[in-house]
């Protein structure tokens, strides 16, 4: 009696885990270092937009070059 209620409350866990859409696929991690220094750039170069040191087309010239 007491496994039964162990693995109704085992698989009562799993079925919110899964319902709620908890898992390793739906955070987006970036082990690569490449992507991370592509990811910094792309950081940088938005805040020097944002300060008005780039024009837009500065801005997206240099955006598209990151992400080839």
């Amino acid at each position: 009696m007491m496994i039964g209620g162990l693995l109704l409350l085992g698989l009562l866990i799993y079925a919110v885990v899964r319902l709620t859409g908890h898992n390793q696929k739906s955070q987006p991690v970036i082990n690569n270092p490449v992507q991370q220094d592509i990811g910094n750039a792309l950081n940088i170069l938005n805040e020097r937009y944002a300060r008005g040191e780039l024009n837009e087309e500065e801005y997206a010239r240099k955006k598209t070059e990151l992400r080839k």
